[in-house]
């Protein structure tokens, strides 16, 4: 509390039982004399921070802290929380790559204190896996060099743990197992110092292929993931599987202590070759992995819990229905498996498939932990749907297959992100509850700013209605693809987002003087500008199919010119910045060559990935801006303009490789100056502005269920102004799969055929929108009545929807 405080204060803490194994605790203030009554060290830091956060005094968070109570803490009559579940969970086994790979202890040790203020007690704690693992196969047999060979670089360690790659950036040195495991000790020390349940590693099963030099005979199954990557799989029957999971945990406790819950994933994304569902022997496979994975663990700690996550739950239900899972949980004892129900969210919100506790009958008796994950790949782009996160766990309180629900949890992929969201998640997760998420965010904003404005309240609403109304899976700009690739980002920068952005601004100046407010007001603009530049580049693709060269250069350097100023703006954020992410990276070794060569991998995760999987954890970020995104807009540009193909693959490969320097980090004063300047540069580029010379007009919509399975044709009136300067015609796909098969274009004016285009391909090269270049014969007027007649062919996809829209240049 005090490094949250920056000062010690006068505070009393006394036990309190648990409340029928649930944490709880009281806080009473009296002439600034605190007391604080808790079940754990960790209820203790979440009273104290839930009396703040009640009394606007303070706040913590990644991009920085708030406390602000005068000489003396108010007053407070006695509160008294109890908290609906017994475990608060937090992080997902790829945090590790997205977010935390290069942390230092500094960095940790500030993690842990958010967990405590929080209120989460069971973190998921992974560093130093590999250190362990090497030593249990060292004895075994296995070399340094075949070891080595096998690993993966540290942002990629989490895929190599559940077995989806391995050798990508290889090797791992001993300095960094040394390194890790010193490191593990600070962060377990204090974890258990506050009372925490550390989640850690025990082995799934995933080998080097190399273990059959020693083994010859043993059973090894190659993986496959993403279409690119693979691993190994021990058979789980081979005696092999025991020796090796029982050692590692002894091993682990040997070096760290005594542990109660340890994490296993076996099959993360993946197919494995089952037997058909249905069949006996493929049920009791299952039972007997399960049984084998179990006994591995239980032979090391007869006291120790297996814990799983349940991504494939939801996202694999094809492959994991009741039965499979039943058979895997069937031969472990009730009180020994803790189910992470990772993706809730996902299961209401994405893939609409209902809730896991109620497909798979509250779990067979297992316990289980709710969770959500409010981020995938740690991208900065804002989405969620707020009442969902504040309020959706209710319903499993009360449900009838409720079964053993004992936790509550987020696992995000990346974090330092939407910092509004978990402040939200893990408020929910210590109420049973209904949050009013308006007055949530009334006292939000006191706490967080030290004051609130009427225009506060009034983002909030017009966020609602757009980012934070809305569930994305992940969240990105056009302008964060490789070009070419996307037409469309995934962000909802509905106009209602706009409106909130220039609201929130509309008070930048009495809240001048507020970091957090200023950090926010940055994350905002830079949502703001990424959706204009995205509609400017989208103008610059249909100047340049109509061959309309003067009006892509003028809109191209107003995306260049927004874009280099978003850069800008964000050197002045505390986290979303690459010379932040890298210099965690450069600071994991001493090594020059190291250094680099962790330096490449940091970059290689937020850029292509592997590749492939190119781009999937896109930040918005300075640094990536100016010197990744936009250098490959350039090229693109430059491209088009010559009619030059780009080696995009080669010139990525080649920026992971280089060595940069980054201009880092600049605070002050000038970030509310800068953030309101680039908006007011931004807010120009409404989609009329930006396509002041490439104006776009909708004609008629069009559905594919009025052709049935026959050929057919849209036709719409147009007028003499109609023609004027119309250069081209976009089909926009709305919904569904298919796009119009276009067999023939024709313009009628008075009666007359003007022209008519046949056998049409599109000029588009992106899916949804289709653009087709149109020559209005000069002259052409129309006195009685015109129309534009579209001829289709059969659709297979009665249900896809969309809009034709005049381009005009």
């Amino acid at each position: 509390m005090n490094r949250f405080t920056d000062r010690k204060l006068p505070v009393k803490l006394s036990d309190l039982p648990k409340n029928d194994g649930k944490d709880q605790y009281e806080i009473t203030v009296d002439k600034g004399q605190v007391r604080i009554k808790a079940s754990s060290g960790v209820a203790a830091c979440r009273a104290f921070y839930d009396y703040t956060k009640k009394n606007g005094l303070g706040f913590y968070s990644w991009n920085g802290k708030r406390f602000d109570a005068g000489t003396m803490l108010p007053d407070m009559a006695s509160l008294k929380v109890k908290s609906p579940f017994e475990h608060h969970y937090n992080f997902n086994v790829v945090t590790y790559g997205y977010t935390m790979p290069y942390w230092d202890w500094t960095r940790w040790e500030q993690e842990i204190d958010w967990m405590a203020l929080h209120g989460i007690d069971m973190p998921l704690a992974l560093v130093a896996s590999e250190a362990i693992m090497a030593r249990v196969w060292k004895k075994l047999g296995l070399t340094d060099e075949e070891i080595n060979s096998y690993f993966v670089a540290p942002a990629h360690l989490p895929w190599m743990r559940m077995g989806n790659l391995s050798q990508v950036d290889p090797p791992l040195t001993e300095e960094w197992h040394q390194s890790q495991v010193a490191l593990q000790h600070q962060i377990l020390k204090r974890m258990r110092a506050l009372g925490m349940k550390p989640v850690c590693p025990a082995f799934a099963g995933f080998v080097p292929e190399a273990m059959k030099r020693l083994y010859p005979d043993i059973h090894i199954v190659q993986t496959s993931w993403a279409g690119s990557f693979h691993n190994w799989m021990l058979d789980p029957q081979e005696e092999l599987f025991h020796t090796i999971g029982t050692e590692f945990i002894k091993e682990w406790e040997k070096e760290f202590g005594r542990n109660d819950y340890y994490l296993a994933d076996s099959f993360n994304e993946m197919e494995i070759p089952f037997p058909p569902v249905g069949s006996s022997e493929r049920y009791d496979l299952l039972a007997s992995y399960g049984d084998k994975l179990y006994r591995s663990i239980r032979d090391a700690n007869k006291d120790a819990v297996w814990v799983m996550q349940g991504w494939m739950f939801g996202y694999m239900r094809n492959v994991w229905e009741p039965a499979t899972l039943q058979a895997l949980l069937s031969k472990v004892p009730d009180d020994k498996m803790l189910l992470l129900d990772l993706a809730e969210d996902y299961n209401h919100h994405f893939w609409h498939n209902g809730n896991n506790w109620d497909f798979y009958q509250g779990f067979y008796g297992k316990d289980w932990v709710y969770s959500v994950i409010p981020n995938m790949g740690g991208k900065t782009g804002m989405t969620g749907f707020v009442d969902f996160y504040a309020n959706g766990h209710l319903p499993a309180l009360t449900s009838a297959n409720k079964g053993n629900l004992v936790g509550h949890g987020l696992a995000p992929e990346g974090i330092e992100n939407n910092e509004l969201l978990y402040e939200l998640i893990t408020d929910a997760g210590w109420s049973d509850q209904k949050i009013n998420t308006d007055q949530w965010y009334r006292d939000y904003a006191q706490t967080r700013y030290g004051k609130t404005d009427p225009a506060l309240q009034q983002s909030w609403e017009y966020l609602k209605k757009s980012v934070y109304g809305s569930f994305t899976d992940h969240p990105r700009f056009n302008w964060q693809f490789r070009p070419g690739r996307v037409r469309k980002g995934s962000i909802n920068v509905n106009p209602d987002f706009y409106k909130a952005v220039e609201t929130f601004a509309s008070c930048s100046e009495r809240f001048q003087s507020v970091p957090l407010y200023q950090t926010d007001l940055i994350e905002l603009t830079a949502m703001y500008v990424g959706g204009k530049m995205e509609e400017l580049i989208q103008s610059v693709q249909d100047a340049l199919l109509l061959n309309k060269k003067e009006v892509a250069q003028q809109q191209f350097d107003r995306f260049i010119e927004l874009g280099e100023g978003l850069d800008q703006l964000l050197s002045t954020h505390p986290t979303h910045r690459l010379d932040y992410w890298v210099r965690f990276a450069e600071n994991a070794s001493a090594d020059p060559v190291m250094k680099k060569k962790y330096q490449s991998n940091a970059k290689r995760l937020v850029t292509i990935w592997g590749p492939p999987i190119d781009d999937y954890s896109a930040r918005i970020w300075s640094g990536l801006i100016s010197d990744y995104y936009l250098p490959r807009w350039k090229m693109w540009f430059d491209g088009q303009l010559n009619n030059r193909q780009i080696d995009f693959a080669s010139w990525e490969a080649d920026w992971v490789k280089k060595d940069h320097v980054y201009a880092g980090h600049t605070s002050g004063s000038i970030q509310g100056k800068q953030s309101l300047a680039l908006l007011n540069l931004a807010t120009q580029v409404s989609l009329q502005q930006a396509q002041r010379d490439s104006d776009t007009k909708v004609f008629a919509n069009w559905s594919n269920s009025e052709f049935g399975d026959k050929d057919g044709e849209v036709v719409f009136a147009v007028t003499a102004a109609d023609l004027k300067n119309l250069s081209g015609l976009k089909l926009v796909r709305l919904t569904g799969n298919e796009d119009l098969k276009i067999k023939q274009i024709e313009l009628i004016a008075d009666g007359q055929t003007v022209f008519s285009l046949n056998n049409l391909r599109s000029s588009g090269q992106f899916r949804y929108t289709q653009l087709f270049p149109l020559d209005v014969p000069a002259g052409t007027t129309i006195n009685n009545g015109g129309e534009i007649r579209i001829r289709v062919a059969a659709p297979k996809d009665s249900s896809a929807k969309g809009e034709i829209q005049g381009v005009y240049l």
